[in-house]
């Protein structure tokens, strides 16, 4: 389908169920699909960081956009994501999941090496020169090192290289540079200003933003629903009440012991754990090398549920 421009509200990037023997669980992806789409999100975005993309493989990848896809069926727009380290390699996952039937692509800036604002650039060009489908840039600089500057993402929005931007930087005042860009300058238009952060959507959309990119919306896709309604019917302190709800909520990110594991092992396992408390998915494993959840700490994410209402 074609994607709105600009794209916007709740769009989960989407957890990838494993089962104990950590290959793709299939039939409790499509639940899980089936639990946003009925939660009222309005796309899907796959193979971002909350799906795990830097652990899966390639097969497991492209069982994932063609479980998506096939079951979707261009009901909502599907983003996925083509991570990697450098060009050559994100153009072939571009193939891959557009041969799939993906709707835009989401990238990042190369990482391993340290790259420079020019190659940075020459890297999103050659992406959109080499895809069918729109792209979206993700400012990711905990993972990639490399912090998207607003000149260079505006900059590629007028050349037409990208159709939006998934802020997860945590640079609020460049977020919002960003946003008033795309709203004055008069070579930009249709551009999608998206934040990734699960804790200041209120926020966000009261800046301008389009839409947000929850991975605490896999548990609560209802709760982020409410929350865009009622920002976008200016019903501020009611969207200040959902938000306030939905940062208890994610507490349950915290809940791994970090003297045994990393953030990524801990949020990942509440999601999962969260998801097959409220039995969306049959297992909650994560991908290797992360580390489970104890039987103790799952306990905890419950609790979290029970007190957001969720369980």
């Amino acid at each position: 389908m074609t994607i709105p421009a600009p794209l916007t509200g709740v769009i989960p990037p989407v957890c990838t169920p494993l089962t104990p023997d950590r290959e793709v669980d299939a039939s409790s992806l499509v639940t899980l699909v089936d639990h946003l789409v009925t939660g009222g999100v309005d796309g899907l975005f796959v193979l971002g960081s909350t799906s795990e993309v830097a652990f899966l493989t390639d097969r497991q990848r492209r069982k994932v956009i063609d479980t998506v896809v096939g079951h979707v069926g261009g009901q909502l727009p599907v983003l996925a994501g083509v991570i990697d380290t450098a060009t050559p390699r994100v153009l072939d996952h571009v193939r891959s999941v557009t041969d799939a039937g993906a709707d835009a692509v989401v990238v990042t800036a190369p990482f391993y090496t340290r790259t420079h604002p020019a190659e940075i650039a020459r890297h999103f060009r050659l992406i959109a020169a080499g895809s069918t489908v729109p792209v979206f840039a993700y400012d990711l600089p905990v993972a990639v090192h490399s912090k998207l500057g607003a000149e260079l993402v505006l900059g590629l929005a007028a050349e037409g290289v990208l159709a939006g931007l998934k802020d997860s930087s945590g640079d609020e005042g460049g977020f919002r540079e960003v946003i008033l860009g795309a709203r004055t300058r008069g070579d930009v238009s249709g551009f999608s200003v998206l934040t990734g952060s699960e804790t200041t959507v209120d926020a966000a959309l009261s800046m301008g933003a389009d839409g947000v990119v929850p991975g605490l919306g896999n548990v609560d896709p209802e709760g982020y629903a409410r929350l865009y309604r009622y920002c976008r019917e200016g019903d501020w302190a009611l969207a200040r009440a959902e938000q306030e709800r939905l940062c208890g909520l994610f507490g349950m990110v915290r809940v791994g012991d970090p003297s045994r594991m990393g953030g990524s092992s801990s949020g990942l396992g509440a999601f999962k754990a969260a998801l097959q408390l409220r039995g969306v998915i049959a297992c909650a494993a994560t991908a290797e090398p992360q580390v489970p959840l104890s039987s103790g700490e799952v306990e905890r994410v419950g609790k979290f549920l029970a007190g957001a209402g969720l369980l």
